[in-house]
């Protein structure tokens, strides 16, 4: 049973890492290309922690950890008042928006070359074949 615990805990929090790690490609470009994020949350349901920066963006951790989510200003979802219209995701050109939906997979990808690089440099453990002696061949 503890196993199965453990073994539970390790894929929330790898799950947990490959969930920040998208979102934050989408948060990243989305704030590079000028649209305002309204939310950047990890986990659905009930907050578990929330904080406010100073640009607006609401940081939650939510009570589960099975997606997460950027949301964006969009005029699409609500009324967007004019003078933070040129923030909005659905005004941005084709080329940011397609930019700021790639970036979630692009920085995936870019994990994972990281990840394999550092087991690689760091190695993993294992048996390593030793022959205790050779005996004479006759």
């Amino acid at each position: 049973m503890l196993s199965f615990l453990w073994d539970l805990a390790s894929f929330i929090v790898a799950l947990g890492v490959l969930i920040t790690v998208h979102e934050f490609g989408h948060f990243w470009v989305a704030r590079r290309c000028g649209v305002r994020v309204e939310r950047f949350s990890i986990g659905f349901g009930k907050a578990l922690w929330r904080r406010t920066d100073k640009l607006g963006t609401e940081y939650v951790i939510a009570l589960i950890p099975l997606g997460g989510y950027v949301k964006m200003l969009d005029e699409r979802a609500e009324p967007v008042v004019p003078e933070l219209r040129h923030h909005a995701f659905n005004n941005k050109s084709v080329g940011q928006r397609a930019a700021i939906i790639a970036a979630g997979p692009v920085a995936n990808f870019i994990f994972a070359i990281f990840a394999y690089w550092l087991v690689f440099i760091i190695g993993v453990p294992g048996v390593r074949p030793v022959v205790g002696e050779i005996a004479a061949i006759r």
